[in-house]
């Protein structure tokens, strides 16, 4: 998974073998996943393990470097 973005626990980035999704990120903290989709807006799509607070703390991270991670996932995939 190539990681994007670190911060405190959380590990986000994608799988190098998803790019027939739409553009999304996973979220990894020991044995916790989530997965949110970037476009067209930060939305939910599915956790493992994180508590509903935690998946809050987590969107607002995703949100705040938003732009970053889909910079990466269009350049990592070769889409414009």
């Amino acid at each position: 998974m190539p990681t994007v973005v670190r911060i405190g626990p959380y590990r986000i980035g994608f799988w190098s073998r998803e790019p027939n999704e739409p553009p999304h990120v996973h979220v990894r903290r020991e044995r916790c996943r989530a997965k949110y989709w970037l476009e067209p807006f930060v939305e939910f799509a599915d956790s493992r393990g994180f508590a509903q607070h935690e998946l809050t703390v987590i969107r607002a991270i995703i949100e705040s470097h938003r732009e970053r991670l889909l910079e990466a996932w269009h350049e990592y995939f070769g889409e414009a």
